[in-house]
């Protein structure tokens, strides 16, 4: 009687991984084309496209330098909230960053699809301090919309074990592309002649 009743008490147990399962996939797919659909974008607006004019989108590079300063500020709140185990504050602290990141991205995408890339004038040393930059600020911004993205998800599905983990690899790639997309603005900014 024991052994009959343990049986259908059991069963629904399966499905449920099942469920969890699939939508793991789902948001796998789904993350992936979102990400190879931005990076796919930002390569038509930089290489193909390079801006055919439109709106005077020139007050942008300077809010999007304060975007990702704000991300970066956030991201550091946000890492210190959570040594702190102030799980409530980190959780807004992050989506904030998130939030300001995403804000960036837009503003990004939307200046150089008006005014294509900007181009640095300056010579000599600075000059290769700068492209070892901007190169390592491209390839690791590459990675921040999936691992950003993964992160929050296991978060949202009270995974911790994962999201620490997924967090690790996130959070120095995140806080480096930000600070160094400051970097960048202010180093063209600064090298002669200035630019818009």
């Amino acid at each position: 009687m024991d052994r009959a009743m343990s049986t259908p008490a059991s069963t629904p147990l399966k499905p449920v991984g099942l469920l969890v399962r699939t939508s793991d996939r789902s948001f796998y797919v789904f993350n992936a084309v979102l990400s190879a659909a931005a990076l796919a974008f930002l390569a038509y607006i930089l290489i193909i496209r390079r801006g055919a004019g439109g709106a005077d989108l020139r007050f942008m590079p300077p809010l999007n330098a304060a975007l990702n300063a704000t991300a970066a500020t956030l991201l550091v709140a946000g890492w210190i909230a959570i040594k702190r185990r102030a799980i409530v504050a980190h959780k807004y602290l992050m989506v904030s960053a998130f939030v300001a990141s995403s804000l960036f991205l837009v503003g990004y995408l939307a200046y150089h699809f008006v005014h294509g890339d900007t181009k640095y004038q300056g010579t000599g040393p600075l000059r290769a301090v700068y492209f070892a930059v901007l190169i390592s600020h491209i390839v690791l911004s590459a990675g921040i919309v999936p691992l950003a993205l993964t992160s929050f998800y296991f978060a949202y599905k009270a995974n911790f074990a994962k999201h620490a983990r997924v967090a690790r690899v996130t959070l120095p790639l995140w806080l480096y592309v930000s600070v160094t997309g400051v970097l960048i603005y202010f180093m063209l900014r600064g090298s002669p002649p200035a630019v818009p």
